[in-house]
Formats: C-alpha cells, structure tokens, sequence
C-alpha cells in the first residue's frame, strides 16, 4: 500500500454522509460482537444526529474527521462532554467526556486512530476537560489494545443487571 497522508480537522455539515457510514460499519462491528447489546441504527436517524449536532457550531460535543489525501473520509472521533453530577451526589465534579473512535476496516494501520486520538484529547483540553473516558465492549480487543496503547487504562468496573 502506497503512503496515505492524512488530515484531521472538525466535521463539516459536508461530512454528514462519511459520518453516517462510519457510524454504520462500527454498527455492524459490534453487532458482529454482541447482537444482544448493539443495534445498527436507522441511517436516517443517524443522518439527523450528525445533522444537528454539526450545525449547532456552539454546542458542547466535537466531532473530527481524519481525511486521506485523496479526500475521502477515513475515520472519526466524537468527544462527548459529560454534565457534572448533581450537588447532591458524592462525586466530585471533574469536567470529562467519552470518546468515540471510528476507523474504516480499509484505513488500519495508517494513523488514522492514533491522529484522531490526539486531536480529541487537544480539542478536549482546550475545553477544559481533564479526564477522557472510552467505553469499550470487553470483547472488542483491538479497541482494548488501541486505546490502552494511547495510555487509557481500566478506570473500575461497571456491573449491571438484565430486568427482562
């Protein structure tokens, strides 16, 4: 494979159609993982979602695109700000947010992850953010592998329960 140059930069209302097709093929990924817990959404509510959170230029949530050379969408990330809780409860405030990295099966191994990471983790920063959390499917080890490579690491353990 010839080198690919890439560019990270903020999603455009351009971008809605890239961003609905990553959407959908991590989908698909993790249906592939755990038909019990992910669904591939509906591409026009995914369309709308990117729709209306690109077009509010103020709101609280990024999204970066890393583009090839050739000008087609690679990958994404979301970053995801999280409120703080309530005055009432015992944690402590501490500005964070999720982080949500989307690379095409076709793009791996170029940078694309690693660049989207690090211009999350800056766009975060610039914020205020301090703390960066990636939710992530213990059956997705090439997710456990990428992010634990970037220095995140097991922030507890989350237990639930199925009420059905």
């Amino acid at each position: 494979m010839q080198e690919t140059r890439l560019t990270v930069r903020p999603a455009t209302l351009a971008d809605v159609p890239s961003l609905v097709e990553l959407r959908l093929a991590n989908a698909e990924a993790h249906l592939a993982l755990d038909a019990g817990t992910y669904r591939v959404p509906q591409r026009e509510a995914v369309a709308r979602h990117f729709a209306t959170m690109l077009a509010d230029e103020a709101g609280p949530d990024g999204v970066l695109v890393a583009e090839a050379d050739d000008g087609r969408v690679v990958g994404m990330v979301e970053v995801l700000p999280r409120p703080d809780p309530p005055e009432h409860q015992i944690l402590r405030p501490e500005p964070s947010a999720q982080v949500h990295t989307v690379v095409l099966p076709d793009a791996r191994g170029l940078g694309a992850g690693s660049a989207l990471l690090r211009a999350a983790e800056r766009w975060a920063s610039a914020r205020g953010i301090t703390y960066l959390s990636a939710g992530i499917h213990h059956r997705n080890d090439g997710a456990v592998r990428f992010y634990s490579q970037h220095g995140y690491c097991d922030a507890g353990l989350s237990l639930g329960k199925n009420m059905n």
